[in-house]
């Protein structure tokens, strides 16, 4: 039986799928997974000067404290 794949706390990066397109690190999608199974930003095609993401893919993560 198939299985979906587990739940993040956290979404996915957006890509630039234009940068991506002939990427052969990603094959064109933009993303790797990990060997811990988390998608980060292709450090190939998505890196820019200076080796930052685009802005647009920037991804932002709120943590919150636990409640007592």
């Amino acid at each position: 039986m198939a299985h979906g794949a587990p739940h993040s706390p956290t979404p996915p990066p957006h890509p630039d799928l234009s940068l991506a397109r002939d990427c052969e690190h990603c094959l064109g999608w933009g993303t790797i997974v990990t060997h811990d199974g988390d998608h980060e930003l292709c450090g190939t095609c998505q890196s820019g000067p200076d080796d930052d993401p685009p802005a647009d893919t920037a991804v932002r993560v709120v943590r919150r404290s636990p409640r007592s």
